[in-house]
């Protein structure tokens, strides 16, 4: 299955978030998405580390959703 995979910072004072990064790829299923997403997490080159990520499919339905603890890790 093809999934956007998003990582994102989040605004504490509103909650807004600001995409940092983000990747199509394809995944057999969500729990190989989820490691897809964790790999990249610690591998994408993004300009800040992420406070949570997303994972989406192609038609933009949100399947997981992560927010990192506070050294960005997974």
């Amino acid at each position: 299955m093809k999934i956007v995979i998003e990582f994102y910072r989040i605004r504490e004072t509103d909650e807004a978030h600001a995409v940092i990064g983000q990747e199509t790829v394809d995944a057999a299923d969500l729990d190989d998405a989820i490691e897809i997403a964790r790999r990249l997490s610690k591998g994408l080159n993004m300009p800040q580390r992420p406070d949570a990520m997303s994972i989406s499919d192609r038609d933009g339905n949100e399947l997981y959703v992560h927010k990192f603890d506070c050294a960005g890790e997974s």
